[in-house]
């Protein structure tokens, strides 16, 4: 099995799939991971580290086929490969590939995965590795850029090999997802829906939703829009302009984040757009959606347009469709007519999916 993991500068994907390398090690399986960013550091000795996208192209473009050819060569050895690398890249030098299709075609990966996260988490990470200010525009412009650059690489490959956009989100949680997604084929790969803006400040609410999505990751490889939460970054920027503020304030990476206000609304249609694509996407990589509608405080079911949207979606694309509602109030048609089955609580539906053996017991 060869894995082509690409994914932005900001994402930290070493660590990441280390952590996934330590998950498969545990279960038995062999994965070698080739990190092709240390790779080039390491022909390339005289590069001070954060500096190897300042070389001039054409070194730049000698060093990285020279290492893939050394990967092409330990991808014939070994069971599994995973190859940590780029599709585009964002520099100074402007927007340019991070890879070339006759190596690819060479190397014959078994399937491409893009992570992706969050904007504020990629702006903490390259403001503090590479002591650089990126533009929040920028950062969004370049993971939808990085998105779409390896899917087209994936295409022009080979058609047949699967595609997959994975949210880089908590390690601890979405590592395993990646392990499953990979080595695991067998599980339900599920999208998780449920309400977000709208219950932002309602922790109770977003304490039922997370119990949720907690559940459903121990048996499902789940496709969960909760690993890529910024769809709040508007709300907050509204906010910081009623008060007079010129900078908005989020927590990010286990720590404060302040972003110019100017920034942040120059990408909320950025934002939106990309969240409305995304998350169809990632409906689209699964075999079902699993919906979770939490009741408010007043008794009345949470649901939101963007939940109604992704049901409908998923109905139109003939997957499997799952709803959750345990509120007393009726569902309406346009949840029913959408739905595979209604469910009244978590555990319901966990009896059903038992039932049809989509959980191993």
């Amino acid at each position: 099995m060869i894995i082509v993991v690409t994914g932005m500068v900001g994402i930290d994907k070493k660590s990441y799939l280390e952590k996934v390398c330590r998950i498969a090690e545990s279960k038995g399986k062999e994965v070698f991971l080739c990190n092709v960013g240390d790779m080039m550091y390491s022909e390339a000795t005289d590069v001070a580290p954060g500096k190897i996208l300042d070389i001039p192209m054409k070194r730049l473009s000698s060093l990285r086929r020279s290492v893939f050819k050394d990967i092409i060569v330990k991808a014939g050895n070994c069971a599994n490969l995973i190859v940590n690398t780029h599709a585009t890249f964002r520099w100074r030098h402007g927007l340019f590939p991070a890879v070339d299709f006759d190596q690819m075609r060479q190397l014959g990966a078994d399937m491409y995965i893009c992570l992706i996260d969050g904007v504020v988490a990629l702006h903490s990470r390259l403001s503090k590795e590479h002591f650089t200010k990126h533009a929040l525009k920028d950062l969004i412009v370049w993971r939808e850029e990085e998105i779409f650059g390896t899917e087209m690489l994936c295409k022009g490959i080979n058609e047949q090999v699967p595609f997959y956009c994975l949210a880089r989100g908590t390690e601890e949680e979405t590592a395993e997802t990646f392990y499953k997604l990979v080595f695991e084929g067998q599980n339900k790969k599920a999208y998780l829906s449920f309400p977000m803006t709208a219950v932002a400040e309602m922790e109770t609410v977003k304490k039922e939703i997370d119990e949720f999505r907690r559940d459903m990751k121990k048996y499902f490889t789940c496709f969960d829009p909760g690993d890529l939460e910024e769809s709040h970054l508007p709300h907050y920027a509204h906010k910081a302009a009623q008060e007079g503020q010129d900078f908005v304030e989020v927590q990010s990476l286990g720590q404060t984040v302040r972003l110019d206000l100017q920034q942040v609304r120059q990408i909320e249609r950025d934002i939106n757009s990309q969240t409305y694509a995304r998350d169809f996407m990632l409906i689209d990589q699964a075999d079902m959606i699993i919906s979770f509608i939490p009741t408010l405080p007043d008794g009345r079911a949470a649901i939101s347009s963007g939940v109604e949207r992704e049901l409908q979606h998923s109905h139109e694309a003939a997957k499997e469709v799952y709803v959750i509602w345990p509120a007393k109030q009726n569902p309406s048609i346009f949840i029913t007519q959408t739905a595979t089955k209604v469910f009244n609580s978590v555990g319901d539906a966990m009896e059903f999916f038992k039932s049809k053996k989509y959980i191993r017991q």
